[in-house]
C-alpha cells in the first residue's frame, strides 16, 4: 500500500491550502483516514480523523478552522484548511488504516504547510 500526500506550500497568515492524500495498491478495505502533523522540535500530533462510516473528530487547536473529509471510491482523504496562523507552520502526514492481507495502518511522506507573511 502506498499513501501520496500533496497540497502543501508556502500561505500567508489567513490563508486556506487543501491537503489530499490517496492510498493505492493492494486494499480491500479501509477504516479511518487521519491527518497529523509534527513541528521542528515538537511531536507528531493528531490533528483530524474520520472513520469508516465519516464520523470526525479534531484537535482542540483546530477551533472549527480545518474540514477533514473522505472520498471512498478514490480511497483519499482530504484536509482543508482555512484561516491558517503561524502555529500551523508543519508537515502533515496522513495515516491510513488499510484491509489489505491483514489490518496495517500506514504513513504518507509528509507534506510541508508554512504559514508565513
Amino acid at each position: 500500500v502506498q499513501l501520496q500526500a500533496s497540497g502543501g506550500g508556502l500561505v500567508q497568515p489567513g490563508g486556506s491550502l487543501r491537503l489530499s492524500c490517496a492510498a493505492s495498491g493492494r486494499i480491500s478495505s479501509i477504516n479511518t483516514m487521519a491527518w497529523y502533523r509534527q513541528a521542528p522540535g515538537k511531536q507528531r500530533e493528531l490533528v483530524a480523523i474520520i472513520g469508516s462510516a465519516g464520523s470526525t473528530n479534531y484537535a482542540d487547536f483546530v477551533e472549527g478552522r480545518f474540514t477533514i473529509s473522505r472520498d471512498y471510491p478514490k480511497n483519499t482523504v482530504y484536509l482543508q484548511m482555512t484561516s491558517l496562523k503561524p502555529e500551523d507552520t508543519a508537515l502533515y502526514y496522513c495515516n491510513v488504516a488499510v484491509l489489505g492481507a491483514s489490518w496495517n495502518t500506514y504513513w504518507g511522506q509528509g507534506t510541508q504547510v508554512t504559514v508565513s507573511s
